[in-house]
């Protein structure tokens, strides 16, 4: 079987959709497949290439088996919408016109944003092959949820590019079951639709011992640490921790936030202004390292911002944490907290809610006995959550519609 794959994210980018998709590729090349992913000169989150790469109008590596073409894109640092949508748009015409000289069986494009999604679909029509659209994010409801874009006309017309996508695929496969009921709740035929959830790769996350020399290098010895580590986006509610830091009292309790992104300079810059001393904010650190970084936490801070749409959302920091043993302190309602709370592996707190915060943050620091036991439920969870089993449903799904 032959695999044509569009994502805009790949690694060495370390955000989650580049996580899933190389993880997943591998695993297929691994299980018999030929992989070609067509992506971008590596970039996200600051909008700069990476050192070692060039924007050129076509590259090719072979990473781990898999053939990753990388193509030019117009490329600007993730903030600022409509440079953003420019930076979309040029990827997705350059995808669709490499992809016409790409043999295939089959082609699987994944959002978050759809206009790679629109490129396979357009890839679709003119090869004549079966296409998966997987839908990792419910955009552009996003976008209006964390203010990024006003509802009006634009809005209205991706809502309907978006329902054109979803009656078009040959398969839609969501990475969660509240995905798939918003679906189905607006007229996507049930049978197209395949649930295959995020997970972890366990040969890289698992339980270790703290890395010392990292302890050591930011003074974190003998303190409770809490850590978040990826984007700092708009979505994610950064700034409503930062906030509520003045409010802890705890010496011993400190947080680090390891990561880039749109809002980051807002934070630091209002973490300066409250003369804050029990948080580190770092740069983001390669994929190989990310587990050094995790091992020195002692539980995950997964936030997001107080919206309807992000109960729908399972952050894929909480596979990594737990395979690690680190329990989680959820700011996230819906699916993502009946997953912590069916494993019992973490802690939640309702979105944007300073009081309730600050008393999980203490609970989970303060209570041993606690921690422990969240800390067995994590292994409970990484366990059902294994990314090559993941991947091989996947790879099932591709094989039915071939």
């Amino acid at each position: 079987m032959n695999v044509l794959f569009l994502t805009d994210n790949f690694p060495p980018e370390v955000n989650a959709p580049a996580t899933r998709t190389y993880e997943h590729c591998k695993r297929w090349v691994e299980r018999g497949a030929e992989v070609t992913v067509l992506t971008c000169a590596p970039n996200f989150p600051q909008g700069k290439v990476y050192p070692g790469y060039k924007n050129r109008l076509w590259s090719r590596e072979c990473i781990d088996g898999v053939e990753v073409i990388r193509l030019w894109t117009f490329i600007t640092p993730n903030e600022g919408f409509l440079l953003r949508i420019l930076d979309y748009l040029s990827f997705s015409c350059h995808a669709f016109c490499a992809g016409l000289f790409r043999k295939c069986d089959v082609i699987v494009a994944t959002s978050p944003q759809f206009f790679t999604t629109l490129a396979g679909f357009s890839l679709s029509i003119c090869k004549r092959r079966p296409w998966i659209f997987e839908l990792r994010d419910l955009w552009p409801d996003t976008v209006t949820a964390v203010g990024a874009m006003k509802e009006g006309w634009l809005i209205r017309l991706f809502e309907k590019i978006e329902m054109l996508l979803y009656k078009h695929a040959t398969r839609v496969v969501p990475v969660t079951e509240a995905f798939k009921r918003k679906l189905i709740g607006r007229g996507v035929d049930e049978s197209k639709i395949h649930v295959i959830s995020n997970g972890v790769d366990r040969s890289q996350f698992f339980p270790r011992d703290k890395d010392a020399e990292l302890l050591a290098k930011y003074h974190l010895e003998g303190k409770f640490v809490f850590g978040y580590i990826g984007t700092h986006g708009m979505c994610h509610g950064l700034d409503f921790i930062v906030n509520s830091l003045d409010g802890l009292e705890d010496d011993e309790i400190h947080f680090i936030f390891v990561g880039a992104g749109a809002c980051k300079k807002d934070i630091v810059a209002r973490a300066d202004e409250l003369r804050l001393n029990n948080i580190t904010f770092l740069e983001p650190v390669p994929k190989e390292d990310v587990p050094r970084y995790i091992s020195i936490i002692d539980a995950s801070l997964v936030p997001l911002k107080k919206a309807g749409v992000f109960e729908t959302v399972v952050p894929t920091k909480i596979f990594e944490s737990a395979a690690m043993a680190k329990p989680i302190l959820l700011g996230v309602n819906g699916q993502a907290r009946e997953i912590i709370e069916r494993f019992d592996c973490g802690i939640f707190y309702e979105p944007e809610c300073r009081d309730e915060f600050l008393s999980a943050a203490i609970t989970l620091a303060r209570d041993k006995k606690l921690h422990d036991r969240l800390r067995s439920g994590c292994q409970n969870l990484a366990q059902h959550f294994d990314r090559r089993w993941l991947a091989d449903e996947m790879l099932k799904v591709m094989e039915d519609v071939i």
